[in-house]
């Protein structure tokens, strides 16, 4: 019985690992989609495409299943709003996301149920349901984790690419366009936020309107700058001011905001560095400074008993 639950459980863990890299690898990139869409055009990507649908499929049917069970529904419409704003929006993300949280779940439950055979049915429920409580919520906070992550990528990255962004569009060139070599140059530097400026051109291109395209794109961010420069451009454009120097203004102080967060986070250091330092470091400091001296005190007390 055990060699088959650390088989089962070893498994599980190697199918999580792997989908967890497929994850990581289905990161939103627009250019390197439309290549592949490119490609797939061709008679050599026959074969690979039917392998990726009968995978969707899988994905899908187990999706499906899930939001068959009560309360699974808001469960994936949640991770899915998580996934987009951790910039995972491909067609496999939620399919594989959903794959790794109910693994983790199980695992977690079977571990449990494992330790807790021989124990009493009311300490053993209660293990199975703080097993339970983890194994939904780690999930979901790592992915919470990578959404800040992303966040933080796309608040540095802004400044500089709104600054790019004026420069382009004072030698004469459309929004669009702009947008689109901006995007292109910074592909591989700020490639998060590059792609989020490629996916507005596309909405665009293919009919959407500009501002329903910026809108979607402050919903995918959840970024209050980003939301201040879809506002910006929309106005500008409406009005027919000139864009260009409003965004060279707007960088400035965008990078005003930076150096203010950076000052922020040095002033927080210090704080930060009282809990460990009273924690881990004065204990430390206390045992070599006295226990030395106590065994001394100890040893000369024997000494004077004698």
């Amino acid at each position: 019985m055990p060699v088959i639950f650390f088989t089962v459980t070893f498994a599980t863990i190697a199918a999580i690992f792997w989908t967890g890299y497929h994850l990581l690898r289905s990161q939103e990139d627009p250019l390197a989609d439309r290549l592949s869409e490119l490609q797939s055009a061709a008679s050599t990507a026959v074969a690979g495409e039917r392998g990726s649908r009968s995978r969707r499929g899988f994905l899908n049917r187990f999706v499906r299943a899930l939001a068959a069970i009560p309360g699974g529904e808001d469960w994936i419409k949640g991770s899915e709003k998580r996934l987009r704003q951790a910039g995972y929006r491909g067609e496999r993300a939620l399919g594989i996301y959903m794959l790794i949280a109910s693994s983790v779940l199980v695992i977690f439950i079977g571990g449990m149920l494992f330790l807790e055979r021989n124990a009493p049915v009311s300490s053993s429920f209660t293990a199975l349901i703080a097993a339970g409580i983890i194994g939904f919520i780690g999930p979901q906070f790592t992915l919470g984790k990578l959404a800040s992550r992303y966040r933080q990528r796309l608040q540095e990255a802004l400044p500089d690419t709104v600054d790019l962004l004026g420069i382009v569009l004072g030698t004469g060139l459309a929004l669009d366009q702009a947008m689109l070599r901006v995007s292109e140059e910074m592909q591989y530097i700020y490639p998060a936020l590059a792609n989020e400026f490629y996916t507005v051109v596309m909405q665009v291109r293919a009919g959407q309107e500009r501002a329903k395209a910026f809108s979607a794109m402050v919903r995918r961010t959840g970024l209050e700058d980003i939301k201040a420069l879809s506002a910006m451009i929309i106005q500008s454009e409406r009005f027919g001011t000139s864009l260009s120097q409003a965004l060279t203004v707007y960088a400035d102080a965008l990078r005003t905001r930076r150096r203010l967060r950076a000052d922020a986070a040095v002033a927080k250091a210090g704080i930060k560095m009282l809990f460990p330092i009273v924690i881990f470091i004065l204990p430390v400091l206390f045992v070599i400074t006295l226990v030395p001296g106590m065994l001394s005190v100890l040893k000369d007390l024997q000494v004077l008993g004698r």
